[in-house]
């Protein structure tokens, strides 16, 4: 069998890094295409076999929708095949949130040892590896959002309250947040910041940025490791986008920050609040593919239930600096730590998008930007639910997609999402936005939201 990761480990590498971990089994993780984090676990001992000929898993999950149900696309799917899910040591980490255990996230490969066409994994570190191509090296970070509820109940039920970001909360929650906060630093995962959020019983924190795969293996950490905290307190913890219906919901907003030999391309330089024209150009070449962006990042049906306007979920094609009712929010920092902090904020995604192919997405998409030269229009201000129409023709500020089975079709009008992904992926990820918009077409708010309110 031909070898499979671009360099296996040595023995000795091997030993030291298994050695240095008091852990007797090992979670090694995918991200399907509808968000789910699917899992296959193997016994410390046989760590360094996975990762020379990998574990067997199913392709059927390619086609999966986040309700389990299968189906099938034009290239992927059904009963027939197998891959290898091969570890990547270099990040396996002992799990201080659930003793015993260690984590690794894996790639796929196939039966004869050559990489998975559709392995969302890779085809993160393809865009990231398109960028250093170009030039260009991406920084990233996802801010984390969820909501406590008591255990015991398929409902929720706030486990605190308070009013929003406010000191009752977090004095309920303190004991939690502590404890949070250092379990993701012994997992290697540093947080910037962590306070209440606006809805009942919502927390957020945002972590520090890290190479594009880098940060979305930190979001499957964090997330898992947000839970396991959670239900050691007694709490579930609702990372699904929509709590309960009518309220505001959780996202996973994607901070990044673009880098060339020359520093920061979001600072320093002549164009829009400092851009330099590489970074404006990356930056226009987003805003021009949220449309399709919205079905990779936020495309299941709940998703729709919290992008709605005037709750900073960033439902409108449009940008502007700290403006939180923009799908792309620029943020400069304050006076004097602008090529330090300068980044961008896409407002759109949560939970039930995969991190790999958010960030994979979002590659590619600036890079088309960077490539074809392309300039933001202008900045807007305010909440454009409150423009007359000729404020919004003027302006050309739209809403993103209202509807999963709208967003799906701008997913396959992309030319951009089908390059950089391949027709396989591309297809399979399609293939699940319009299953699961079809299968919920007419389930009403209620039934939708306690769908999906504990699967993420």
């Amino acid at each position: 069998m031909p070898t499979m990761p671009e360099r296996i480990p040595s023995d000795d590498d091997n030993a030291a890094l298994i050695g240095r971990l008091d852990a007797d089994i090992v979670a090694l993780t995918f991200v399907d295409n509808a968000g789910i984090t699917r899992v296959k676990s193997v016994p410390m001992r046989q760590i360094a076999q996975a990762a020379r000929s990998g574990i067997g898993v199913s392709p059927c999950f390619e086609t999966f929708s986040f309700d389990d149900l299968m189906t099938t696309g034009k290239y992927l799917g059904g009963p027939d095949g197998d891959l290898r899910l091969v570890p990547d040591l270099s990040m396996l980490t002992e799990l201080a949130c659930q003793p015993g255990w260690a984590w690794a996230p894996a790639d796929k490969y196939t039966q004869d040892g050559t990489p998975f066409v559709a392995c969302q994994r890779r085809f993160a570190a393809r865009q990231a590896e398109a960028a250093r191509q170009a030039g260009l090296r991406l920084s990233m970070s996802f801010e984390t959002e969820w909501a406590v509820g008591q255990d015991g109940t398929t409902d929720f039920v706030p486990a605190v309250h308070g009013p929003a970001y406010g000191m009752v909360r977090l004095g309920q929650v303190a004991d939690y947040a502590r404890e949070l906060v250092a379990v993701l630093d012994r997992q290697g995962i540093l947080v910037d910041q962590f306070h209440p959020e606006y809805s009942p019983g919502q927390l957020e924190l945002s972590v520090q940025p890290s190479d594009p795969v880098g940060a979305a293996d930190d979001a499957v950490l964090v997330r898992h490791t947000i839970r396991q905290i959670s239900l050691q307190y007694g709490w579930r913890a609702l990372l699904a986008p929509c709590l309960e219906p009518g309220g505001t919901g959780s996202g996973a907003h994607l901070h990044f920050s673009v880098h060339d030999d020359g520093g920061p391309l979001l600072a320093g330089g002549d164009g829009p609040y400092g851009m330099r024209p590489a970074g404006e150009a990356f930056l226009a070449g987003v805003l021009r593919e949220l449309p399709a962006l919205v079905a990779v990042g936020a495309g299941n049906p709940a998703s729709f239930l919290r992008l709605v306007p005037s709750r900073w979920a960033g439902v409108w094609q449009c940008w502007g600096r700290e403006t939180r009712e923009a799908a792309l929010r620029f943020v400069t920092g304050v006076r004097g730590t602008e090529e330090s902090a300068a980044n961008a904020e896409v407002k759109c995604f949560d939970a039930t998008g995969n991190p790999y192919l958010i960030v994979g997405s979002v590659i590619a998409a600036g890079l088309a930007g960077v490539a074809e030269g392309l300039r933001l229009p202008a900045e807007i201000t305010g909440d454009p639910v409150t423009f007359d129409a000729e404020q919004l023709m003027i302006s050309g500020v739209r809403r993103l997609p209202t509807k999963p089975a709208e967003a799906a079709d701008r997913l396959a009008d992309s030319a951009i999402l089908v390059e950089a992904m391949g027709l396989e992926l591309h297809d399979a990820l399609l293939t699940v936005r319009k299953a699961e918009a079809e299968r919920y077409r007419d389930t009403s708010p209620e039934e939708l939201a306690a769908l999906t309110r504990w699967r993420f």
